[in-house]
């Protein structure tokens, strides 16, 4: 009979974010001029990489992919968000595993492309000479497709554990989106194994990746000071600023997600973290990347010359 009870659960109600009545409209304008804004820069870093031969590098293949993955990110999310100003959203079961899942696979995939983006400017700056041998066409695809496997092996996993939980009591979900986290605390099985794995993998999946990124990174920071060249040091901390300040930028609100105990403060906390590495950065990303590139300035300022 319990079981019976717990299967009938299966449609939840988003509470969004907490705000004043009179903060409604303001809010929902600013979260989708940002929205719009995202779309269009990511999109249109995209389009500026694919028209201009001069950027068909690796470095910047894998930053076209990185404002692919962004754009993603934000479509996942930022719809909803935006719905929930002037309703309570109602997802079922199966749309909450949905879009989590196409969340899992974006968010895990900008992990590992910004490691793959580190490793790049690892072999671009301490081995120049053999850069070319190494960065070929075949190693980038590959290691663009080993970023979304991955993150399309991670999704499944966890979506896979989520079959276990049933939901009787509760349905209200205090979150903008349908993350699992949420899901776990309201569900009428013990969560304990869920909490276990997304502990795991989600932890050694940003422990990996950030140790690449800090390894790549110390070892090009050797290497430039070793040069003892003004103009190489600032051509060195030009390209890698931008890629460190996005990691760090994305990596800090993404860890607290899992240290932080579970209560009414870390939920609210919690939902500041998401809306900031899955609303703000996206919009941040090609920003920083484009005023502190050159080349993507330059670019930017022959296209504009072409078209006005």
């Amino acid at each position: 009979m319990e079981k019976e009870n717990a299967t009938l659960l299966t449609e939840f109600i988003l509470t969004g974010l907490t705000y004043q009545p009179e903060w409604q409209i303001p809010l929902f304008l600013m979260f989708l001029v940002v929205y719009l804004i995202t779309i269009v820069g990511n999109l249109g870093l995209i389009a500026l990489i694919c028209n201009d031969f001069h950027l068909h590098i690796p470095m910047y293949f894998f930053l076209g992919n990185l404002a692919f993955v962004d754009a993603w990110i934000s479509s996942t999310v930022t719809p909803q968000l935006l719905v929930n100003f002037f309703a309570k959203s109602k997802m079922s079961l199966t749309e909450c595993k949905i879009q989590f899942f196409s969340f899992a696979i974006s968010v895990t995939t900008e992990c590992f492309l910004l490691a793959t983006m580190a490793y790049d400017r690892y072999v671009a700056i301490c081995k120049p000479l053999l850069y070319p041998v190494i960065m070929t066409n075949r190693l980038c695809i590959r290691l663009l497709v080993l970023s979304f496997l991955g993150g399309l092996f991670h999704a499944i996993l966890h979506n896979a554990f989520l079959f276990r939980l049933t939901f009787c009591n509760y349905n209200i979900i205090h979150h903008f989106y349908c993350d699992i986290v949420p899901l776990f605390k309201i569900s009428c099985t013990d969560p304990s194994i869920n909490f276990l794995m997304a502990f795991i993998f989600s932890g050694s999946i940003q422990v990996f990746t950030i140790l690449i990124v800090l390894v790549s990174y110390t070892l090009v920071l050797f290497t430039v000071l070793k040069k003892k060249s003004v103009q190489g040091i600032r051509k060195a901390f030009s390209t890698c600023g931008a890629h460190l300040l996005s990691v760090f930028l994305y990596y800090g609100p993404l860890l607290f997600m899992y240290v932080r105990p579970g209560s009414a403060q870390a939920d609210d906390q919690d939902m500041m973290d998401s809306l900031f590495y899955m609303v703000i950065i996206p919009l941040l990303n090609p920003i920083i990347y484009s005023l502190r590139n050159k080349k993507v300035t330059d670019s930017l300022a022959k296209m504009f010359k072409r078209n006005v």
